[in-house]
Order: structure tokens, then sequence, then C-alpha cells
């Protein structure tokens, strides 16, 4: 569950400080137990291998098997590092404040019936807890949580029925973080399948030690080659970023799924963007912005991280695919293209090996199907493969697995030894549905050699794992402001004389000319014949537009009349959209009719931005005009944004072709949108305790000219501005 029940904020515990909890020399377990089943008897036979001192404690005995047992943490030969709990919710006190008097390093509590309850009382004893250990220095874990484990000192501090390595670590490991302790536990199985996983981190209630802190040891920790997060929520999210950080920092490939992905207060939202900016969206954006990499899927949380814990940076973007099924180069491609994964065709010396080893019914390019003439002459496979990866235009080789069984498993080792030769990662997708098979569990333990079972999730790392290096080679540039100068003073004056919760068009309009948007001009007309005269000086065609703060949503009221041609269009629209803004709200305060010259066709484009309750100020672009809520197509980031990062939004938009040009549409010069969309961020981030909501929608663009025609900006209520 989300940590909702932090007393203060605190900052990010280091690797320096869970040495105890994270690789203790000693152990006690309190409520040590002979029961069969008890929380206190699995874990002490869990820990059986443990390679420290374990010492137990219950005054019910004198011995537990060949172990002596004490009466209390005091009686004990020495202080332990760590504190297991094995103990009722009632005893969590006693036991944390011998802890804090005697100086142990770490507690694990494992009863359940605290925060979680939402009890009044039951709240304030965790926080008692929390800030007692704080004070004493003690690092606490849970209560309500599953425990921990190490696997390379076997200090499996957990009841719970630990996942079993198939075979021994050589090396480092993958280290799992969950908030919850049932998905972290059944990750791990992982392990028995053949993957590396060198610790299991849950934290239940995440009262004290919460996932950043874990995210944060394991980035300094050299045992770990790679971290997979899964969690809910946090209520301080920035101390998991700062986390994100460190683990960028260390190179250290940090991949997360998160639970919980729906778009909390959407609903209630004013504008277009704040529907469209929902808690997942800023989740994403703060992941991006720090480095770590998304997993779109629970089944592929474990996938990813061990791919990017094997794959040596990528020495070209394209990828290769070597199959012995037609189906599945078919099926490889399909999901390349869908992924935005390069196929490039072989060069001239891998071309020539693929045309003598192939048969005439195969395929000699990529994707290469050698086809099932491999079991005659077995050779050829790896003459293909080692051809394909020689070749400079491939960063990596696919080989799809058709069937599972024991003679192929050869295949694998000899394609994890071409990826050592050639310094690039080898992926085997297992196509079979026995899916755990003879030759998985060979195949996920090559130190080079990444096993998916889904083509779609191995396409989706190797664009993950790209565009990681892609982010790393950049060096994440600072941004550098475009906005001018006196641009938020300017816009500070201007909101000191807003007259209510949202600002008029014209206002919305003057705050973004100040930060140097292009707007589309305009005349406020009083009456019909003064909008006659304004539309003669504009030149016609003309727009007209009732201006009303009591009114954001004009098309919604019908208050919008486009491509007015003659005074006798225009005075036909002044009067038909004063009576829609009257039927449509009919205390509304009607400041006049904005008249506009008609702006030539192009693209339209919404930029808008919002304040996340989490994360402050973020930027959002995406289609605009009735096209923002049909496709719903939008890219998100934390506000402000560079150049780079503004542009790499508009490359992720789903219709993002259309901005090329797209059959008689005008192409959109890119730099130029991203220079708006890098001035509404710059204005969200430097008004983030005024500005609510932005929506300029639509920015019509043709070329590098682009302008923007309607513009909604909501403050935040009195009350909100120190939240």
């Amino acid at each position: 569950m989300p940590e909702s029940h932090h007393p203060t904020s605190r900052p990010l515990y280091r690797a320096a400080d869970l040495r105890p909890l994270l690789s203790p020399r000693s152990i006690a377990v309190v409520g040590a137990s002979a029961r069969q089943g008890s929380f206190g008897e699995r874990t002490v036979h869990h820990l059986a291998g443990f390679t420290g001192r374990l010492h137990l404690v219950n005054s019910r005995y004198d011995r537990l098997g060949e172990r002596p047992c004490h009466p209390s943490l005091t009686a004990l030969p020495e202080v332990p590092d760590l504190v297991v709990a094995a103990t009722p919710m009632e005893a969590a006190e006693a036991v944390l404040e011998e802890c804090v008097t005697l100086g142990v390093g770490a507690l694990v509590l494992y009863a359940a019936g605290f925060a979680e309850t939402a009890r009044p009382e039951r709240v304030a004893l965790q926080a008692r807890l929390v800030a007692r250990a704080r004070q004493g220095r003690v690092r606490l874990v849970g209560p309500n949580c599953l425990g921990l484990v190490d696997y390379a000192s076997g200090a499996w501090a957990s009841f719970m029925s630990v996942p079993k390595p198939w075979r021994p670590l050589s090396g480092p490991a993958i280290g799992i973080v969950s908030q919850s302790g049932n998905l972290g536990f059944a990750l791990a199985q992982a392990t028995e399948a053949g993957a590396a996983v060198g610790r299991i981190l849950t934290c239940g209630n995440s009262a004290d030690v919460d996932v950043a802190d874990y995210v944060a040891a394991l980035a300094e920790d050299p045992s770990c080659s790679a971290i997979a997060l899964l969690f809910e929520g946090l209520s301080e999210p920035r101390r998991l970023l700062e986390a994100a950080e460190l683990a960028w920092a260390n190179d250290k490939p940090l991949v997360v799924h998160k639970l919980a992905t729906g778009a909390s207060g959407a609903e209630a939202a004013l504008s277009h963007t704040g529907s469209l900016a929902g808690s997942e969206a800023a989740y994403r954006a703060a992941f991006a912005r720090c480095g770590a990499v998304m997993a779109e899927q629970y089944e592929g949380l474990l996938e990813l991280t061990s791919f990017l814990a094997k794959a040596p940076p990528p020495r070209a973007a394209g990828v290769a695919v070597v199959s012995t099924s037609g189906g599945s180069a078919i099926m490889a491609a399909d999901r390349a293209e869908a992924r935005g994964v390069a196929m490039p065709q072989p060069g001239e010396a891998a071309r020539a090996v693929l045309e003598a080893r192939i048969p005439e019914f195969g395929s000699a390019r990529n994707p290469c199907d050698v086809t099932a003439q491999v079991l005659t002459d077995p050779d050829s496979l790896r003459a293909c493969a080692g051809a394909l990866l020689a070749d400079l235009a491939y960063g990596a080789l696919i080989m799809p697995n058709g069937f599972a069984y024991d003679t192929a498993t050869p295949r694998y080792a000899m394609l994890d030894a071409l990826a050592a030769e050639h310094g690039k990662p080898a992926c085997i997708v297992w196509t079979s549905q026995y899916l755990e098979g003879p030759g998985a569990r060979e195949a996920e333990a090559l130190p080079r050699v990444a096993l998916f079972r889904s083509m779609d999730r191995c396409m989706a790392a190797l664009a993950a794992w790209q565009a990681r290096a892609a982010l790393r080679a950049s060096g994440r540039p600072a941004p550098r402001r475009v906005a001018p100068p006196g641009a938020a003073a300017a816009v500070a004056a201007l909101l000191d004389r807003a007259a209510g919760p949202v600002l008029t068009e014209r206002e919305a309009k003057a705050v973004l000319a100040a930060y140097g948007i292009p707007v589309v001009t305009e005349t406020l007309a009083a009456d019909a014949d003064a909008a006659v005269a304004a539309a003669e000086a504009a030149g016609y065609p003309v727009v007209l537009k009732v201006e009303s703060p009591d009114l954001p949503h004009k098309t919604e009221a019908g208050v919008i009349r486009l491509d007015l041609r003659d005074a006798a269009a225009v005075r036909e629209a002044h009067a038909t959209i004063l009576a829609n803004a009257a039927r449509a709200a009919p205390r509304a305060r009607i400041n006049g009719v904005l008249v506009q010259p008609m702006v030539p066709a192009g693209i339209e484009m919404m930029v808008g931005a919002t304040r996340d309750p989490l994360f402050g100020p973020t930027v959002l672009v995406g289609l605009g005009g009735i096209l923002v809520e049909l496709l719903r197509d939008s890219a998100l980031a934390l506000a402000p944004v560079g150049r780079e990062e503004a542009l790499d939004m508009l490359g992720r938009l789903k219709g993002a072709k259309l901005l090329d040009g797209f059959r008689n549409l005008p192409a959109v010069d890119r730099d130029t949108l991203a220079g708006i969309v890098q001035r509404v961020s710059e204005l969200a981030a430097d008004h983030a305790w005024r500005i609510a909501e932005i929506d300029v929608n639509p920015v019509i663009c043709a070329g590098t000219r682009q302008v923007a025609v309607d513009a909604l900006i909501a403050l935040r209520q009195p009350l909100a501005q120190h939240g």
C-alpha cells in the first residue's frame, strides 16, 4: 500500500545506513518457536544456511534443536546487527525499546494490525514506533511485512517459503524491491527458473525503511547488477527519484513496474490538460527524467531487468533475427516495427554467408529463416548467427525458440559464446507454450543470453536498452531557458490583476505572449456594430467568440463561430453566440465578443501544463482541436523541459507522422513547436504556486507559422497555495 503514514520527511537511507539490515553479521529472531508452521519456526528454518551468527530469543525455551534459546535480547552474548520480530502486534513497542537500548542496527516487524487498519489508535501506534526507531537509530522494516532475503549470505529473514536458486550465484545479481511482499516473493521464484536474483527486499507498511531506501542502497551495492522495482505509490515520490538518480550515477539499470495506474483527479480537471495528465503519466515522466526504465507488464519486469543486467552498451541500433521458422521470423518483423526497432538488411559479407548456408526455400535476409535444415547441418546455424553478430549494422541478435526439447540446449551455449565473442547481447524468444520446458533454465542462466517469453516484450526491451544508452550518451543537458528575461515578473503582475479563478481568453493570451508564445490578435467588441468594425479592420474571414470568465469551454457552450466572410455573417453570428451563452449559463458575466482573424488551416496541436500533487509542474503536448478528446494522444514531462526533451515529447506522439506532412496537410517545423512547449513549461514552473492548469488549444501549425488561437489558464485556490 502507499506509504501514507510517515511522521516526518527524511533524507534517503544509503547503503552505509542500511548495512546492518542488508549485510548483517549477526541476526536474532525474537519469537523463535518449536511450533511447526509458526512465523518464528519458519524464520529459524530459513536462516539455517546463514553464514553469520544466529541467535534465538524466546523465554519459553532453553534450547531449540541444536541452538541455545535466550530469554531476551539483553541476555544475548552480543548485540545483533538485525533483529527479526516474529511476535504479536502488542509486543512491538517492547521489542523496539530493547533494540534501542542495546543499539541494534535494524529491526524487521512481521506483525500486522497497524496503520493499514486506518484505526486512529493503530495509526498513532505505528507513528510512535517510527519516531522511537529513528530517535534510537534503529532502521525499521514493516510492520505488516514479509521480510527480506540475501541469497549470497543466507540471510533469509522471512517467514515465507523462500524460492531456492536453481544453481549457486556467481557474480552480481538482480535485486528485487517490492512494496507488495507477496508479489515480490512471487517475482523471486524466477530463481528456480534460472534467473540470477540476489536479493528480495520488501517493506510492508513502509513506516520507516521504504522502497526508495532500498533502491538507494542497491544503487551503491557492487553485488547488485540491476534493480527490479515493483510499487504502488508513495507520498513523497521525489525521494524515490533521488534514489533513481543514484542508480543512474552508478550506471545501475533500474526497471520499474508501477501498480495503481489510475488517473486520480482527472474527472475533476477543468481543462483537457488536466484530464490527460494522470498520475501514471506523471510517474512515467519522472522516471524517464532520471533514467529509469518502465516495464509495461508485471510479467515482463524480471525479463527486462535481467536483459539490462546482462547487455553491454549497444554497438549499433539494428537488430538481426535468425530463426528456424518463417512464422517466427515474420512475428519478429511485425513486433520490431510496432516497437520502432530497426531491422536493416545484412551487409555484403554477412549476406554471402547466409546465401551459402541457407537453402533456397529459406530466407537469406533479415529476418533470416535458416529453415529446419539446421537439424541436418547444425553448423549452419552457428555460421549464420556468427555472420549476423559480426555485421556492424547489428547491435543484438534474436533467436526464436520454436520447441522445448533437450537437444536444443547446445544451441543456447553456442549463442552465448558468439555473443561473448562479438560483445553483443543475444535474445532467445521462447515461442513454445511449454514455458518451463527443457532448456529454459539453461538459457536463462547464461551470462550473455536473455530469455523472453514474448516477442513483443523482447522488442520493447531492445528499444528501452537503446533509449537508455542514448540518454547516457547525451549526458542529459540541463534545460536552457528560452523565455524573455522579464517574463516571470510581467506575468506575476498580470496574475495579480486577475478578477477570478479562471482567466479570460484575452488575459490568458497576454500571459502567453509575455513568454514569447505567438498568439492570434483580437479585438473585444461591445456590440454588433463594433464587431463588424473590428472585422473590417482585421480583414475577412474572421472568428467570433463570447468572452466570459464563466464559460471556459466555449465550443461546448456554442459561443464560437468560424470563417465569417462578411458583415451580415458577423451580425448573425454575434446574435447567435450571445443567445447560446445565455442558454448555457444564464448568470454568466459577458465582457463582450472577441473578433479575431481566421488563421489559415494547419495541424492543430495542444500544449498545456498542470501541477501534479506529487511531482509539481508538468507540461503536456498532443494533437489538438477535437482530436484531443477523440485520440487522447499526448506526451507529458516534468516542467521545465529543454529543447531535446521537448523534441522527444513530439516524437513520442502516436500521430507524430502528421507533423512531417500527411496527404494535403502542411508539415510542421518541430523546432518551432518544441520552443512553444519549452515556453509553456517555463511558465508553469515559474508560477507553479499560482497556476493550476494551462490549456493552449489549438495551436495551429503550418511550417514555422504556429499561432495559439485559444487559451485557458486556471489559477490555484488561495488555500492550496501552501500545499
